[in-house]
């Protein structure tokens, strides 16, 4: 592997790498402890310009129903009465615009849409590396996160659960993108 030093080389169009890229959550359940989960499908792709930053794009989609937390029953719940993935299969994300925010920061601000609704949302994101691998392939790390509340989104049961489970959810992207050109 030979890391790459400028900005300008990782130019080009990406897609996942789902096997080295982890979408995950963190929320507060009660008081002392916190549920982590993570999805096991989803897909996407960007545009990168490394020398311009700004003409950059993002799209993610995350199949709904392949949320885990290690926990079957919760699992359930998640899938049934909060994120109503009969009705809702899909979570999407789009950028709307990126920004340089650092040397490796970026801010990628765009749509994020869950259980049918849409609101914008801007994830801090840092380029944690960037390499060329013995055939020649370009690959990218970047290292993201954000932190909604899932209220604005409708993700909610009941009103036990308003109590139980904080509303703020941290969304957490350990994403590893190859360059298809």
């Amino acid at each position: 592997m030979t890391t790459m030093t400028g900005l300008g080389e990782l130019t080009g169009d990406y897609v996942l790498d789902t096997t080295r890229t982890r979408i995950g959550f963190v929320a507060r359940h009660t008081m002392a402890t916190r549920v982590r989960g993570h999805f096991d499908a989803f897909e996407g792709g960007a545009y990168l310009d490394g020398d311009d930053p700004s003409k950059s794009s993002v799209r993610l989609t995350i199949q709904a129903n392949s949320i885990r937390t290690r926990k079957r029953q919760r699992d359930g719940y998640l899938r049934g009465k909060f994120l109503d993935t009969d009705r809702h299969p899909a979570i999407t994300f789009a950028s709307t615009e990126v920004r340089q925010a650092g040397e490796a920061a970026y801010q990628v601000t765009g749509n994020l849409t869950m259980r049918g609704v849409t609101r914008p949302v801007t994830v801090d994101f840092e380029l944690t590396r960037a390499e060329k691998d013995r055939h020649g392939t370009v690959r990218a790390g970047f290292r993201g996160r954000v932190t909604i509340d899932r209220n604005d989104w409708g993700v909610n049961w009941n009103a036990a659960t308003t109590v139980l489970v904080s509303p703020e959810v941290m969304l957490e992207l350990d994403v590893t993108a190859v360059r298809r050109s």
